[in-house]
């Protein structure tokens, strides 16, 4: 498998770029390969995998599981356009409570990893889109929570999106204590 990185300003977060196999018939991709991603200093041990379908204009987030049940994500874009976003929430990292924006699409293939203690989110862009997510933790109702969407001055592309009563209802950054600690 070629991987292609790219470091984003978050430490620890980054931009995936696998091969993009085109021929006649269309394209594949290869999302995952255990010893490529072990050579890169990559988790590989992922316990749950699941995909989202949303219309456009929905924005889900910005979600994350709290210790002992924070997960590392890789996530990507099977059909359509997002806007994804990762918050820093680690206390002691050179960019605690900064955001990043990536557009992931099924046409780049790209993936974003998400070491643990970032929240994340994603707005879409296309008709529809379908965001598959890969975790190191199984779900935990009791460990799972987020911070507010538009608490962050995030630049999303709509004031008033497709969001659910959970994530409304979310707490502001500036009321969230974190649980999450930056190791270098």
């Amino acid at each position: 498998m070629q991987l292609d990185v790219r470091k984003l300003t978050i430490p620890d977060c980054l931009e995936l770029f696998p091969k993009i196999l085109r021929d006649e018939r269309g394209y594949f991709v290869k999302t995952f390969h255990f010893d490529v991603f072990q050579e890169l200093g990559l988790e590989t041990d992922f316990k749950e995998e699941y995909y989202s379908y949303s219309i456009k204009r929905v924005l889900r987030g910005l979600h994350f599981q709290i210790p002992p049940k924070d997960h590392v994500k890789v996530v990507y874009c099977i059909y359509g356009k997002i806007l994804d976003v990762v918050v820093d929430l680690r206390i002691g990292s050179p960019t605690y409570g900064h955001y990043e924006m990536i557009e992931l699409s099924s046409d780049k293939a790209n993936m974003i990893y998400i070491p643990k203690g970032l929240a994340h989110g994603f707005y879409t862009l296309s008709d529809f889109a379908i965001v598959v997510y890969k975790v190191t933790t199984t779900y935990s109702p009791d460990h799972d929570t987020g911070i507010l969407w538009n608490s962050l001055n995030i630049p999303w592309p709509d004031e008033k999106p497709i969001i659910s009563r959970r994530d409304s209802g979310f707490i502001p950054f500036a009321d969230f204590n974190s649980p999450f600690i930056y190791q270098t």
